[in-house]
């Protein structure tokens, strides 16, 4: 989990996401802030996360991002 913290921090420096259930109505994370990180996911794991798979629901906190990349094969320990 601590490259996915690194990811968020880079993308919002100011929050603490390992304290958040829920990044998006807790104002940490907007639709402009999950296109950027979907970028760096793609980018840092090379994989190419669907249209589909960009939802609120998988990018509420830690635990639903990690359950998404690890339906592209990777496993964020």
């Amino acid at each position: 989990m601590n490259v996915l913290v690194e990811i968020l921090k880079s993308i919002r420096p100011e929050f603490d996401f390992t304290v958040s259930t829920d990044f998006l109505a807790d104002g940490m994370l907007d639709s402009f802030d999950m296109i950027t990180l979907v970028a760096t996911l793609d980018k840092t794991y090379s994989i190419s996360i669907e249209g589909v798979d960009i939802t609120p629901e998988h990018f509420k906190n830690l635990a639903t991002i990690a359950r998404l990349l690890k339906k592209y094969g990777v496993e964020v320990t």
